[in-house]
């Protein structure tokens, strides 16, 4: 099967049972320890907050989690429909969503998620695109170019980035900063869609009330 069909949108791959294993996990830079021991399990339609302060390596947990930064021990599992992932094809399952991830400035929104789509190799991607795009409330823009876009824009635009391929894994890095209210119940309405849809989704966070939303809370001072 190839990737692109593995993560289709309704795709009854993805409809069996999902489970991210999480296994002594710790994380070196040099001599600086950032957490260490770490362990939890995820099942489909559960969240999970991860809290901690600036520096406590909330992001890096995440990037591990997505399969683009190699812990320094332990080890992470992701099983989707009841197949376990293969650590070098993790990404392809993975929606990730942070402030720091960069837009392609000079494109347009519509640009940005097109480009995307093509890359994942999506045979319906410009319905995606064209999905999305209303969803996140920024249709009306979908043809200027990103770099006259707020932060508020561009937050949006990564989550449908992230979200583009109905990946079974949703990392999001402090989903709701920049948003405005509106944005914020964006947020709100996409994490009970998918708790419905038996996604697995961990949110790294230093909002107590955005962690309260979520069914697990691991704060990373503990791991230290």
């Amino acid at each position: 099967m190839e990737r692109g069909a593995v993560l289709g949108c309704g795709d009854t791959y993805l409809k069996g049972m999902n489970r991210l294993e999480v296994v002594a996990l710790s994380k070196r830079f040099g001599f600086r320890r950032l957490f260490e021991g770490l362990s939890f399990t995820i099942t489909a339609g559960q969240t999970l907050a991860v809290t901690g302060p600036n520096g406590s390596g909330k992001s890096t947990l995440l990037r591990m989690l997505a399969g683009v930064l190699r812990p320094t021990r332990g080890e992470v599992r992701l099983q989707v429909g009841g197949r376990w992932i293969e650590a070098d094809d993790r990404p392809f399952y993975v929606g990730l969503a942070a402030p720091y991830l960069q837009l392609y400035e000079g494109f347009t929104a519509r640009e940005n998620l097109a480009f995307l789509a093509r890359a994942r190799g999506l045979a319906d991607g410009d319905r995606r695109v064209a999905y999305w795009l209303e969803r996140i409330g920024l249709q009306a823009f979908a043809d200027e170019p990103v770099a006259i876009f707020s932060s508020g824009m561009r937050q949006r635009l990564r989550l449908a980035a992230a979200l583009l391929a109905d990946p079974p894994l949703w990392l999001l890095d402090e989903p709701r900063s920049n948003l405005d209210e509106a944005g914020r119940r964006l947020v709100e309405a996409l994490l009970e869609e998918a708790r419905e849809k038996g996604r697995l989704v961990v949110l790294a966070t230093n909002d107590v009330d955005e962690a309260a939303t979520c069914m697990q809370q691991i704060d990373l001072r503990a791991f230290r």
